[in-house]
């Protein structure tokens, strides 16, 4: 009996070190990052790295919603610290250079006016640019990092759609 008790107690003690510090399961909610993500898909979310890091444009972030921290958002990180970001007529800019997203529903129909991301935030969009709340909604703004829970890197379910999150084309090797 003693040997059942320490072994389920040492694996409630590892899992709650891996839930706080290493990574945890998330289950998107809604429709904001279609076609990309689908609601009640999961998704394993990396913790630890952005703690050695910074983000990276592309990338998918899990955060606590600035103006209800109860709350989570999963979205894309668009803007970076310095970045001056924009949306013209369903266009992204960053630093006056188009972004070609192959990965959004369809263009934004509210566009944002050209503004600096200030340091120690980012500028998020989700990929459903028509039915997402993000950077250009006061709600949540310019994203503080320390709101940031962390990245997701693999879609474990459903089964079908099992994959990692890489970054898309439109940032990689590209510089702004």
């Amino acid at each position: 009996m003693r040997e059942l008790v320490e072994t389920i107690l040492s694996a409630v003690i590892i899992a709650a070190f891996v839930m706080i510090f290493i990574a945890r399961a998330y289950t998107v909610n809604g429709d904001s990052m279609l076609p990309t993500l689908h609601h009640g898909e999961r998704l394993l979310i990396d913790k630890i790295s952005y703690r050695f890091i910074d983000p990276s444009r592309g990338e998918i972030i899990v955060f606590k919603n600035p103006s209800n921290t109860s709350e989570q958002f999963v979205k894309r990180v668009i803007g970076l610290p310095g970045d001056e970001v924009a949306i013209i007529q369903g266009v992204v800019y960053i630093n006056g250079q188009p972004i070609e997203e192959d990965y959004t529903m369809a263009p934004a129909r509210i566009g944002f006016a050209p503004q600096i991301v200030p340091e120690g935030t980012y500028f998020v969009l989700g990929d459903n640019r028509n039915n997402s709340e993000d950077s250009r909604f006061s709600r949540v703004g310019f994203l503080p990092r320390e709101l940031i829970i962390g990245r997701a890197i693999w879609r474990y379910w459903p089964l079908n759609r099992i994959s990692l999150m890489p970054r898309p084309a439109a940032f990689r090797n590209t510089a702004f």
